[in-house]
Parts: C-alpha cells; structure tokens; sequence
C-alpha cells in the first residue's frame, strides 16, 4: 500500500488489501440481503498484524489486537463509523475455515476484492429460504456462546430455525455459563434492541437458555396475577417488552402533544452503547422480576405482590451487574423498577395538586420521563378487569406528566432563597435541618404557593413548627 490520500469508504478500504484475503460472514451475508453494514470481517492468509497496521495508516484510522479474536487485529476509520476486523486463516485452506463456523448463512466468503461466492454448505440458499441452518453441531459444542447467537440472528434478520439446529443449540444451553459474562451480554443486548425483541426473548426460552442466561426471567413462567390481569407475569412481561417498541415506533399515538420531544430524550445515549429508548426495553423485561418471590394471596383470595418494585430493583441490578454491564445500566434500569408502580398510584388522586407532581417528579429523578412511559407501556399491556377505562385515565396523567418532566429536566427546581442565605437570616447553621427546610421552601416554591419575597418568613414558620412537634 502506498502512501495515497487517506481512504474513507470501506469498499475502497477492503480492495486496498493486498494480501489474499476473503470477505466472510455478516458482511458478506448482509451485502446479500442488502442490509447496511458497518463491520467487515475479513480472513487473511498471514499474520494480520502488519496488514492491520499498513491497513490503518491508508484509512487514516487506528488498529488493535482483538482480545477473543484468535490472533486478529482490528482496524477502525477515521471517523469511527466502520471497521474491518482481520482474521488470519483457520486451517489450510478457506473451505477449512468456513466449516468451521456455526451457521451457512455465515459461511459464505467472497475473495478480495471481487472474486466469485464460496459457498461449500449452501448458505446462499437458505438466505432465500429465510433460515437458519448449523454447518455442524460441533460449531455449538466450541463455542456455547452459538446457541445465544442463534436467537440474535433470528430476531435481527426475522428468519425461522432449522430443527436440528434448534436441537444442536438446545444441547449446548448449559455451557453458556462457561461463557464470558460480557460477550453474553453483547448478544443480548442486540437481542433486545432488535425490532424483533419479543421473539428474541421467546427464542432465548425455546432453545432452553433461558434457566441459564436469566432464571428470574424464567421463574415468571406459570404466575397468575389478580384480576385485573389477563396474562400471567411472563406472558405479561412479554407484551410491555411489546408495547415498548409500540411507544417507540410511534409516541404520537399514545404520548400526547409532548410525544416528539419525549422521543428526541429518549433516543439520547445513556451506557453500554444503549439509548434511553434500548435501557426502557430492559425495564420492561425486568420491572416485575420480583412477583414470584413476593405473591401471596390473601384469606378473600386476592393476589398482591407487595413490594415487588422495591424488590425487582434490587434483582435488576444484580442481573446486569452479573453481566457486567455498567454501574449507570445497572442503576438505571433498577430505578425503573423501583418506580414502575408510581403514576398507577396517582391516577386515583386526578386531578394532581402541584405538590403531587413535585413529589412523583422527585421521587423518580433522574428517570421521570423513562418510568413514564415504562408505566405506559405496562398499562397497554394490563388487559383484565376494566382496563380501557383504567388506560384512558392513565394515557391522561402520563401526558400531563411527561411535560412536567421535560420542563423539569430542562430547568431543575431550586429553592427560592439561597442556603447560605437562609442560614443567616434564621440563625441556624447549615445541616440536616437547614436542608430539610429548604426542600420544603422548593415544594413550596414548585406549587406556586410563595415567591422568593416569602421565602425567609414561610422558613421561620417551619422552624417554630418542627420545635413545637420536638417540644422546644
């Protein structure tokens, strides 16, 4: 490769190599399918080290060594929207390397630059069959992680199973605890960021990965709820994993005049390369995690499942940090939990004080828009007793209070007088108690009932209350 103008285009990039090299998997499958790609595989017959070097001073990129990638080296653009992973050759010829693969449709290689198919296992026809088919078992049996990715591409690309691919799957479930936690988590993460989600998460249960990857999920299998309920606790969580997506593809329809706005936030990045919209799926696979280990039924024979928000928080969180997701994931999608019941709870109180509004707001921040909507999805999927009454009521608050949230994300409440302030005018020192008095005077000053004028007197009132209720 000589010293040329810098590369920008992957295609361009792939004939620079100049080596022999194959094209392989999902790039070549996706070109195929003329699905957009952003990441190329390509098998080299030589050390990739150098190639991955040269390779990247023509794009004007970066390159590394990939820590699980047998010896392969990664390179990325220059404006990170693409990268071509090389792989040196797996046994002595490309038909050795494809037959080691796991599925046909990911064993199709293409010479570089523009070379005619290889196809020993007839992927290319089971493309135009929409299926998925193994090249062998012992694909599974190398890699457990295969029988997870099964589920993946099926969702991704919408395509059926082969039997015996299922089987072979199914009999390697229980070495996916042999697997990294994080390259689990990377495959379930594209499961549930697929618009196929929900079949992704019935797949996981199919191939039996489930007592595996999540057995709080599967333990929901079989939980009947109350009345008001039509599903059990699996089948319902399942259907807000649903509405979720429904909420996404279009808040016009359910989220009322601040829906584009509460679209925009929740498309914002928030961890482990999720957006706030992919981190709400997770909340709905897990905002009722907890119902099995809190159901009781009562002597009238009512079923409840009290603290199971409180509860589900803390599994949600152990969940993902045993994938090893982030802290922030973790936190956020166990805050959603916690609070999933909230506006269900308000809806009895309409219309809302403007002191109920400050409190739900509080208490959810920072997730007031997400758990919102996550509450909205869990009230589509509610369909028992009088439930298109209980939905209108709560499409009504949720609405209202969606643009509470939004107002209150771009401007934070504050106290009308400053602490400092405060300290001096009422003699106290700052504290716990000086702290308590301001967060009354912030309530106070949300509901409009003073103005920072008002502040220091309305903080003296305060004060006499709380030392005539101490005795002083």
């Amino acid at each position: 490769m000589s010293a040329r103008e810098a590369i920008t285009d992957p295609a361009e990039a792939l004939a620079a190599i100049d080596l022999p090299a194959w094209l392989v998997g999902g790039a070549v499958r996706d070109r195929l399918l003329a699905r957009p790609t952003d990441d190329y595989d390509v098998v080299v017959d030589a050390d990739p080290r150098e190639l991955a070097r040269r390779l990247a001073r023509r794009v004007s990129g970066f390159c590394f060594a990939l820590s699980e990638g047998f010896g392969g080296w990664r390179v990325i653009s220059r404006d990170r929207r693409w990268n071509i992973d090389l792989i040196p050759l797996a046994g002595d010829s490309i038909g050795a390397d494809l037959a080691q693969r796991d599925l046909t449709i990911n064993a199709i290689a293409q010479p570089l630059p523009d070379g005619e198919l290889i196809d020993p296992f007839g992927g290319v026809a089971d493309l135009r069959a929409e299926r998925l088919r193994m090249v062998s078992a012992e694909a599974f049996e190398r890699d457990p992680l295969r029988s997870l990715r099964v589920a993946r591409i099926a969702c991704e690309l919408g395509f059926s199973v082969d039997r015996a691919t299922a089987a072979a799957a199914v009999r390697s479930a229980a070495g996916l605890a042999r697997v990294a936690p994080e390259r689990v988590f990377a495959e379930l993460k594209r499961i549930i960021s697929s618009e196929r989600a929900v079949r992704g998460i019935e797949l996981i249960d199919e191939l039996e990965l489930t007592p595996v990857l999540l057995p709080e999920l599967g333990a929901l299998h079989g939980i009947e709820q109350s009345a008001y309920h039509h599903l059990d606790v699996y089948e319902h969580t399942l259907a807000v994993l649903a509405a979720a997506i429904e909420l996404e593809r279009d808040p016009a329809r359910f989220l009322g005049p601040d829906a584009e706005a509460v679209a925009e936030f929740l498309s914002l990045p928030l961890a482990n390369e999720l957006t706030r919209w992919q981190a709400l799926r997770f909340g709905a696979l897990m905002h009722d995690i907890a119902k099995p280990r809190t159901r009781r039924v009562t002597e009238q024979g009512r079923v409840t499942f009290i603290g199971h928000d409180a509860a589900g928080g803390e599994i949600a969180a152990e969940i993902l940090t045993r994938l090893r997701a982030s802290d922030r994931l973790a936190e956020h999608v166990a805050e959603l939990a916690r609070n999933h019941l909230r506006l269900g709870f308000l809806v009895h109180e309409m219309p809302l004080s403007r002191r109920s509004v400050y409190r739900y707001l509080r208490d959810c921040e920072p997730v007031q828009v997400d758990v919102t909507v996550l509450s909205v999805a869990d009230r589509l999927a509610t369909r028992g007793a009088r439930s298109q009454e209980a939905i209108e009521k709560h499409l009504q608050l949720a609405r209202q209070l969606l643009g509470e949230a939004l107002a209150w994300i771009a401007n934070p409440p504050r106290p009308p007088v400053r602490g400092d302030q405060l300290a001096r005018a009422l003699g106290i020192a700052p504290g716990p108690e000086l702290g308590m008095i301001l967060r009354e005077l912030e309530e106070a000053s949300f509901a409009e009932e003073i103005d920072s004028e008002q502040a220091v007197a309305r903080a003296r009132q305060l004060l006499r209350e709380r030392s005539l209720r101490s005795g002083g």
